[in-house]
């Protein structure tokens, strides 16, 4: 572990926000033997010998845990929560990351009793209410993006791509042929070739024009009869408009290839444009980026996947249905009843009669890719999604993309003056610079973004896209005042003009952090970790 900070260098740091700099021991290193943070009551009731009792399954040997006060763990976790940088303490420029603000509305409906313990898969009779959000949710994602029918199944973005691929896949099986490439553009989220891979396509890169967007005629060579789909982002990682996407999904389903768009930047479009009325077949959200719900980050997230109506035979199954009249459809997967709904699916379970009102699964899909996670979605987000957009509404939703728009625009108008623009076509959400200008003196975009933890902003997106050398990756998202705005942006251009008087000052940064600049190289090739446990 590298040392405390040294003292601050002069110059500009005058506007620079501080940061705390106590030393923080780990936990294991304040333990003493035989401190405790609690006190237990006498038993009131025989004591008993554990570890004779429970052999198989009791320790032989105490957990290596600390031992501390109350005191001790109360301001060791209050004191690491000052150092976590956060939404609430301030604005994250990550460009397509999009960590926009998450309305605390959303929390208090997701926990709200009765919504807050629903699941989804109890009984039908007892799980109308979380029915109804799913499908009102379902029936708004529907709306937005002009396509025919979404699944909530999906756990994530990539999650999501990785499920419209297969879609695709078994669409085109279903045609006699599979197909063997896809088509990804140079400019494209990285988890773009690696799901067409994992579905077992080849990825066939197609390179972007000078403004950024889909070279038509580069387009029209590589789409042949072996190509399965285009995997667009639209808006793409540069933040450009596909101006020109009726063309390409004119030329795709021409040769019977589909169009999937990455719905990562949907976020720019809602309630402006729809990706249905514009030629996609099939797309996914990330509800984290474009409705406000908490970010994954290896827990709970959703990637919803919404897809024309020739390709809803093939969505994941349980799907959600309303039943008419006496309609009957097959019960949950694992029904131990016997009387089979279809021949050769014996754990689809019996056929029944519901109310014509209700809500009900749907397991009878044989044309289904099957299931693609256990449970269907993270229940407590798509409240939140849903919490969000009906708070807002269309009307709101719509001024939340112009804010976004808006605000990406101002950032890119103040500061092209002094970072480079590589691509001059109009910005949506997000707008790229890139270090040309910087590097010339040594300073590269790394560089930049260390030094703007200094003052007291969250560093933008580095390196990203790759067709932008050096790239400045910045998205402010709509949550973003003009007051934030605007100190942003003053610490953007203080950071340029040192890179061209102080370059050092710029190369050897953060200088107000905890820990100064670390070896990243060698952190990882190389980690080192000060607490051991004794035998």
């Amino acid at each position: 572990m590298a040392a405390p900070s040294e003292a601050l260098p002069t110059g500009t740091l005058g506007k620079v926000r501080p940061h705390p700099s106590q030393n923080e021991a780990l936990l294991f290193e304040k333990s003493s033997p035989g401190k405790r943070a609690y006190k237990l009551p006498a038993l009131d009731v025989p004591a008993v010998n554990a570890p004779e009792l429970l052999q198989d399954v009791y320790r032989t040997q105490p957990a290596l845990l600390p031992e501390l006060s109350e005191i001790e763990i109360v301001r060791h976790f209050t004191r690491l929560s000052t150092w976590n940088y956060s939404i609430d303490a301030g604005m994250y420029p990550l460009g397509s990351c999009t960590m926009k603000y998450n309305p605390r509305v959303n929390e208090l409906v997701a926990r709200t009793e009765g919504l807050a313990e629903a699941h989804p898969y109890r009984p039908e009779s007892l799980a109308q209410g979380a029915l109804q959000v799913i499908e009102l949710l379902q029936n708004c994602l529907t709306e937005i993006t002009g396509m025919d029918a979404v699944t909530l199944q999906p756990a994530a973005g990539a999650h999501g791509e990785f499920t419209g691929i297969l879609l695709v896949r078994a669409w085109h099986e279903s045609q006699g042929n599979p197909r063997k490439k896809i088509l990804i553009p140079d400019s494209a989220h990285g988890t773009n070739p690696a799901t067409a891979a994992i579905c077992g396509y080849q990825v066939e890169n197609l390179k972007s024009n000078p403004l950024g967007g889909i070279d038509l005629e580069a387009l029209t060579r590589q789409v042949t009869e072996d190509t399965a789909a285009l995997m667009l982002t639209n808006p793409s990682t540069i933040g450009v408009f596909e101006s020109d996407i009726h063309r390409v999904a004119e030329i795709l389903h021409a040769k019977g290839a589909l169009l999937y768009m990455d719905g990562a930047n949907m976020n720019a479009l809602v309630g402006k444009v729809r990706p249905g009325d514009f030629g996609v077949d099939v797309m996914h959200l990330n509800l984290h980026k474009t409705f406000s719900t908490p970010h994954g980050g290896g827990g709970p997230g959703s990637g919803p996947v919404a897809c024309k109506a020739f390709l809803e035979p093939f969505l994941p199954t349980p799907v959600l249905v309303r039943r008419t009249g006496t309609e009957g459809l097959g019960t949950r997967e694992g029904s131990s009843t016997t009387n089979m709904a279809a021949p050769g699916a014996s754990h689809l379970g019996t056929w029944e009669s519901k109310d014509s009102t209700s809500l009900h699964w749907n397991y009878n899909r044989p044309h289904s890719v099957g299931r693609v996670r256990a449970f269907y979605g993270n229940t407590g987000v798509l409240i939140r999604a849903l919490a969000y957009i009906l708070a807002n509404g269309p009307d709101g939703l719509r001024q939340t993309t112009e804010d976004a728009v808006l605000n990406a625009n101002y950032i890119r108008a103040r500061l092209q003056d002094i970072y480079e623009l590589p691509y001059k076509t109009a910005s949506m959400h997000e707008v790229v610079f890139s270090d040309k200008r910087q590097a010339a003196r040594g300073v590269k975009t790394g560089d930049i973004a260390k030094r703007l933890i200094d003052y007291g902003f969250h560093p933008y997106t580095v390196s990203f896209p790759m067709i932008v050398p050096g790239a400045l990756m910045i998205e402010p998202t709509e949550s973003e005042s003009l007051e934030e705005l605007d100190l942003f942006i003053e610490a953007m251009r203080s950071i340029a003009r040192e890179a061209e008087e102080t370059p050092d000052l710029v190369k050897s940064a953060p200088h107000s952090t905890r820990i100064r600049r670390l070896d990243e190289v060698r952190a990882a090739r190389s980690p080192h970790l000060r607490w051991k446990p004794q035998a």
